[in-house]
């Protein structure tokens, strides 16, 4: 969706809408540790985030990545910067077609910097000059389909600005007079540079709407951090400090918690003056970091810690292609990532009933980096990578992890157990000790309430319902045992299936299960997770590569604990079974006497 259709849905509800500004690491490990970051700070429902191109496109393969993937795996609406330092038009050409591919819709259009080491900007053979060059070229080769933001300057654009730090009245006039041209073209959003004189911004608004700028003017807030960092932004942007804020620093300049404290405070009351005046948008220029950002939303009423809704149970994708999409089989449900890679060029996807699940085919398993972090595979390696002299070593390690003992789990992208596994931790520790290895568990829900801070999900004034689920490995003599339990129970529904390709089920091979589902008011029931023999015929392939790549590959190849996780993969079964009696079943009971 396009940044301006947020932005004015956002504020035809009567919201605040908020977003958040990140820049590209230079390292992997940075880059890594981004994506978390980004991944907490989503979970606050800004309306976009907008990741930066580079000094003279230096960083440009990192940013495209980067956008590609918030769009897609992190599922937050993706605005990339673009600008014209050092970019053939064919460079750009080839940027825009990679992020149009990638169902990303919104470009902020930027002259740009001059490259390092040069102090002026200067335009190269076959480039652009301008912003303005951009904006137009957008618009003429890509019509409607990219939604345009531009950069607007309150207090001018740096380069007119003189050595006494203020640009003449006529440099001002000329730079708005510019800015309405680049809206004309197509830029439908105006992003300021940052600011720390309020009123500067406000008159900068005003001034906009005297000459005809139409675009909402969202104003671009970079809490003070650091005071290093501070002095080299405002100094690169020769931005005006009022001097109460510069006697404030003074004394704690040295202190970076003190600066951070007062970093939110001065945010704060610069976006609650700026809220006064009935300005009801806000861009946060993050550097990297949560704490001060979310510190000023939380002040201002417009985040609560406590209450981070989800409008799924799943995060909705914002790929362009993929928006209608509202159903999923429960099986990725720990590996959201993972399922979204898997069909990323998918043409449709299924909306109500599930039903197109073999063709087109799903992706094959990918060991993605991107999958596979550093960061978590040292973490495994920690936790997971214990000597193992028998079955009942597997055991107890899956237990740990159900005890909330580790926080990594080879069949999980999420970090530690979700709030809802802590009604049915015990069961789950009791069946892992016993040999069934659970991978994915739901309990029983009936009907509570959409906000309900464990199970919640939906819009408000909703109730949500769930059949209880698990799903899990175990030996062919512990499946039979479940088998013949089960028959005495006609809610218990299960297939399972091992890395032959051998099954055995009671459900038939094109019956589909809802197992969560929401009503709430004014819509239709929302069925967001099922249960598909289909699909878990494709799962499986993935859930028994997890025994080699995720948790085996963490040992020497001479290690004796690879061998018994080689013999559990090839001889155990991966079982799903729900009990279909929400009300007055208990999953569990069937494994009580085995």
């Amino acid at each position: 969706m396009k940044v301006i259709d947020k932005i004015n849905n956002g504020l035809a509800g009567g919201n605040v809408v908020f977003s958040f500004e990140f820049f590209p690491p230079k390292t992997e490990e940075g880059v890594e540790n981004l994506f978390d970051r980004m991944d907490r700070m989503v979970r606050h429902q800004p309306a976009f985030c907008d990741i930066t191109w580079g000094a003279g496109g230096s960083t440009s393969a990192i940013t495209l990545d980067i956008a590609n993937k918030m769009q897609n795996m992190i599922c937050v609406e993706t605005m990339m910067h673009l600008t014209c330092t050092n970019m053939l038009v064919e460079t750009l050409d080839n940027a825009l077609d990679n992020v149009k591919s990638n169902g990303i819709q919104n470009i902020l259009a930027l002259r740009g910097d001059p490259p390092h080491g040069q102090d002026k900007f200067v335009t190269i053979d076959g480039g652009f000059s301008c912003a303005l060059d951009l904006v137009r070229h957008i618009k003429d080769k890509y019509g409607d389909y990219f939604g345009i933001t531009v950069a607007g300057y309150p207090e001018a654009h740096p380069d007119v600005i003189g050595e006494d730090g203020i640009a003449s009245e006529e440099a001002y006039k000329k730079d708005l007079a510019y800015l309405k041209e680049k809206c004309d073209a197509g830029g439908e959003v105006i992003v300021t540079q940052l600011f720390y004189d309020t009123d500067i911004f406000l008159k900068f608004v005003n001034d906009c709407r005297q000459i005809g700028i139409k675009a909402p003017v969202v104003p671009g807030i970079m809490p003070i951090q650091n005071y290093k960092g501070f002095l080299r932004m405002t100094s690169l942007c020769k931005t005006k400090v009022p001097a109460e804020i510069m006697a404030t620093l003074e004394p704690i300049k040295d202190n970076d918690e003190a600066v951070r404290a007062y970093g939110i405070h001065l945010g704060t009351e610069m976006c609650k003056k700026i809220l006064a005046h009935d300005i009801r948008t806000l861009h946060l220029y993050s550097l990297n970091l949560e704490k001060s950002v979310l510190g000023i939303l939380q002040n201002l009423g417009l985040i609560d810690f406590s209450k981070v809704t989800r409008p799924l149970p799943w995060r909705p994708p914002t790929n362009s292609k993929r928006t209608k999409e509202d159903v999923r089989p429960i099986f990725w449900a720990n590996r959201p990532r993972s399922y979204i890679s898997r069909t990323t060029s998918w043409d449709e996807f299924p909306r109500g009933r599930w039903g197109d699940t073999g063709n087109p085919a799903y992706g094959s398993f990918s060991d993605h980096q991107f999958l596979r972090k550093k960061t978590r595979s040292k973490k495994l390696q920690k936790e997971w990578a214990v000597p193992l002299n028998s079955c009942e070593d597997v055991n107890q390690i899956f237990a740990k992890y159900c005890q909330g003992t580790l926080s990594t789990h080879p069949w999980s992208e999420l970090e530690g157990l979700q709030p809802e596994t802590s009604q049915i931790n015990d069961k789950l520790v009791a069946l892992n000790t016993q040999g069934f290895l659970t991978i994915n568990s739901q309990p029983a829900v009936n009907g509570e309430k959409s906000d309900s801070p464990s199970v919640g999900w939906g819009g408000p004034g909703g109730y949500v319902y769930q059949k209880a689920y698990v799903e899990f490995f175990c030996s062919p003599e512990k499946l039979q045992a479940v088998i013949e339990k089960a028959k005495s129970n006609p809610s218990l529904t299960f297939i399972a299936v091992n890395a032959k390709g051998e099954t055995q089920s009671n459900i038939g091979p094109n019956c589909v299960n809802a197992v969560t589902w929401g009503v709430f008011p004014a819509k239709e029931v929302i069925q967001p997770t099922v249960v598909d023999p289909v699909s878990f015929m494709v799962w499986k392939d993935e859930a028994f590569q997890t025994w080699d790549h995720e948790w085996a590959a963490l040992y020497s190849e001479e290690d004796s604990s690879r061998k018994i996780l080689s013999e559990i993969k090839d001889s155990y079964f991966l079982v799903s079974m729900v009990d279909n009696d929400y009300i007055n079943g208990d999953l569990f009971a069937v494994f009580a006497t085995l």
